[in-house]
Order: structure tokens, then sequence, then C-alpha cells
């Protein structure tokens, strides 16, 4: 499998703080079957995770050499979580920032908890541009949430859908759980990821996650979200 939303470049944002983690975190994610992994660390400008490209890059490379060394046979690629700015096109012509493995798909977030007004005007330009937007885990915020609409503006104007495997299993609330399967049943996301952060011990979560996932998909449809969609990225 392949996973294209995660927090294990280590020292950079709130995810993994030392590559001994990013190390440990790999070779589980490598025995749970993941093959390929995206680094997404956070982007939010004008923040202290706003860490530049070519020093992820030098990060990534020395993570890698070091997965070598132990034998864990996981290939990185690098990318970003982006923060929903209108900046994003400048910051991405200057090399700051980092789309899904230098690919014209950009990984972006929105606010949680308020509302961003521009953030259809903002994804538009970015289509228009030439760049395919994905939206990260939109069962986590609250308007979507409250008005599942917003899915279906958004699916209009060409942008796709990565939800997190957590979501699945109620791990960011009810909430989020019963607008993931609403996702799922209405056949709406593109890829599902891990959104890892840090060391966790329970990595039979994803299994009860597929389980409850294949409820509403096919297996083929579950392999298209988790391996053949995430793949054509890193392909």
């Amino acid at each position: 499998m392949t996973d294209i939303h995660n927090h294990l470049l280590y020292g950079v944002d709130d995810g993994a703080k030392s590559i001994e983690e990013s190390i440990e975190v790999l070779k589980d994610m490598k025995e749970c079957g993941y093959d390929n992994v995206i680094l997404t660390p956070h982007y939010i400008k004008d923040s202290t995770w706003n860490n530049p490209r070519n020093d992820n890059l030098e990060r990534m490379n020395i993570l890698q050499q070091e997965l070598n060394k132990n034998h864990i046979d996981i290939k990185l690629y690098l990318g970003n979580e982006l923060f929903i700015d209108d900046s994003i096109y400048e910051l991405l012509l200057n090399k700051k920032i980092s789309s899904l493995n230098g690919t014209n798909y950009l990984l972006i977030e929105l606010p949680m908890n308020g509302e961003y007004e521009d953030y259809k005007y903002i994804f538009k330009d970015l289509i228009n541009k030439g760049y395919h937007v994905i939206l990260a885990h939109p069962e986590r915020y609250h308007s979507f949430q409250k008005d599942f609409n917003k899915v279906y503006e958004l699916e209009k104007i060409g942008v796709y859908f990565q939800s997190n495997l957590d979501s699945i299993i109620g791990g960011y609330g009810e909430a989020a759980e019963k607008t993931i399967k609403r996702l799922l049943k209405e056949k709406k996301i593109a890829f599902l990821a891990t959104d890892i952060h840090r060391k966790k011990h329970d990595y039979n979560k994803w299994k009860k996650a597929k389980m409850i996932a294949l409820k509403y998909l096919t297996e083929s449809e579950f392999d298209i979200l988790t391996n053949k969609n995430p793949s054509q990225l890193t392909n």
C-alpha cells in the first residue's frame, strides 16, 4: 500500500520528534503492508510549522538512508499538508513547499473549527493553473459535518477527498465517524490514508477500519483507495 498523508518526517511539526521515532513507526507501517510513504509535514505560513522544502528533502534523504541500513523496505517521497492560504501558488513557484512527490497533486487542509470563506476560490484558481487539489480529511471539519453539501460543491469543481482510516473507527469523534461513513457510502473518497503522527501501539485498528469500510466498499474499491490511486502519485 501507499500512504499519502502522515507526519513522520522527524522534528518539523507535531509529528515524529526524532529520527528514531520515525524509523520505529515506519517499521510498523511496513509490517502493516505499506511499501511507499509520501511524507507530508504541515506547512502553515507564518507559524512554526513552515519548514522549507530543501530542509525537508535533506531530512527525508537521511531518513531513507537509515531505513535502508535497518533493512526496512519502504520507499519515501516528499510532500506537504498545506494549510489553506492564497499564497500557495507563489510558494510552489519559489520551491518553498512541496506538491505530492513533485506531481501536480496538492494535499490541502482547512481550519477544523472555523470557516475559510475564500477556500473555494483558492481551489478553483489552483485547478485552473493545472493542479489537482486533494482536500485532507473532510470528515473532520465541523462545517462539513454540519453541511454535507460542501462535499458536493467541491466535488463539482474537481476537488478530490482524502479521508483518515482512524475516522472510520471513531478516532476523531462521532461526528467525523458519521461523516466518513456517508463519504464511503456515496463513493466520494479518492484516497484513504493514515495521517499518523507518532508511535502508536495498536496497529490492528487499521484492520478494524478496513472491516468496517468493507460494509460500504468492495475489496477492489478499498484497494483503489489505499493502493491504486495513491500509487499513481509515486509512479
